[in-house]
């Protein structure tokens, strides 16, 4: 029996084989759409790009081997995996989400599905009583974020799983902010995970990829035919890149979640700084939970400062040198983000600021510079 090979292994090795064709170490980029046939349905696999690539497949054999799981798809971008996961329902089902999530997660329940008479129900699933109230015959997804984006709020996966376990529930989590270096959801008793691997799977800022990992053959099936039937698939360079991406994916990480506590740490001290909202620190109510189903406490970071508004908020940020005012997260680089004006825009202002998305909410994400170097431009930057 082959060892299981542990995570720092399975980045660069996991569901991996050496290429047939000429023994390339790296898997190729096959950039092609279609292949050839000795026979009409006489192929090695492959017959369309829609359906299956190679690159594809190698990218999608190691997302299943570093989530812990049995099966990977990849797609277009994050919203697009999500899309096919909500194309699993059907019309008048019911799905309970976190209240703080991405922006773009809640436009696409609330703009796109619920038009097909999909209705969500947006709580804060820490509180397991709200969610166990919720809960009838109709429902039939829980969506996680944990992290939440921006809060940075712990969502308990296993408690959540007590919940459903009897109930014919799919519990999927959205595991970008952690990525599966840090957390792995179906361990922990999730049914699907899904990344937006644009951010730190693939980790350079140069990619939009979506990802879907489960261990049931019948979501698999099901999650495969959506794939190849609706097309939002991702094209053989997206998936090489990605692939080189997760190869350092565990040493990116190390040095994200140094530079975040580094961070975390020097705006919980800062005078101008109202209130900072990370896991790790120990007065954080999500503390113990994030100790238990996390290996670290991440590197995504929101803050408020003291007395501010928007444009205090705006102005801090438009000071930044090294912290690259953009959309996204997750690369080596440091960016800095306005969720209310950017992420989080369609999120109507009164939803937004029940979850804690208010206009003065800063959000970082730490790349892996010298953290001293990310220090000292925050600091000029809170500088009055």
């Amino acid at each position: 029996m082959k060892k299981k090979l542990r995570f720092n292994s399975r980045v660069i090795h996991g569901g991996q084989s050496i290429e047939k064709g000429y023994g390339a170490v790296i898997p190729p980029i096959y950039q092609t759409s279609t292949y050839a046939q000795t026979s009409p349905g006489n192929h090695k696999g492959y017959e369309y790009s829609r359906t299956h690539n190679p690159t594809r497949t190698a990218l999608e054999n190691s997302l299943a081997s570093i989530e812990s799981g049995r099966h990977g798809l990849v797609f277009a971008s994050g919203l697009a995996a999500m899309d096919a996961i909500l194309k699993l329902l059907n019309s008048g089902d019911e799905i309970i989400a976190s209240n703080d999530l991405y922006g773009g997660s809640f436009r696409l329940l609330t703009k796109i599905f619920n038009k097909f008479k999909f209705k969500s129900h947006f709580l804060d699933l820490r509180n397991i009583n709200e969610l166990k109230s919720k809960i009838n015959n109709r429902t039939k997804l829980i969506w996680v974020e944990t992290p939440t984006n921006p809060m940075m709020n712990i969502i308990d996966i296993k408690a959540i799983r007590s919940i459903v376990r009897e109930k014919k529930i799919i519990l999927a989590v959205d595991n970008t902010f952690a990525s599966p270096y840090l957390q792995n959801p179906l361990l922990l008793g999730a049914d699907i995970v899904m990344h937006s691997a644009t951010k730190y799977i693939a980790g350079h800022s140069d990619v939009i990829l979506g990802a879907i990992i489960v261990n049931s053959d019948d979501l698999a099936e099901k999650l495969a035919f959506i794939q190849n039937a609706s097309g939002a698939v991702p094209g053989p360079m997206d998936c090489f890149l990605t692939l080189r991406g997760i190869k350092t994916l565990s040493v990116r990480m190390e040095r994200h979640c140094y530079n975040g506590k580094k961070i975390a740490q020097f705006l919980n001290k800062h005078p101008r700084i109202d209130k900072v909202f990370w896991p790790g620190f120990r007065s954080n109510p999500n503390y113990n939970i994030a100790k238990q189903q996390m290996k670290d406490f991440g590197a995504m970071i929101s803050f408020i400062p003291k007395e501010a508004n928007y444009k205090d908020s705006i102005k801090i940020i438009k000071k930044l040198n090294i912290f690259t005012l953009a959309e996204s997260l997750g690369g080596v680089e440091s960016l800095s983000g306005h969720p209310a004006s950017m992420t989080h825009a369609s999120i109507p202002k009164e939803i937004r600021e029940k979850s804690g998305v208010l206009d003065s909410l800063i959000r970082l994400s730490i790349g892996i510079e010298d953290e001293k170097d990310l220090i000292d431009d925050l600091k000029q930057a809170l500088n009055k």
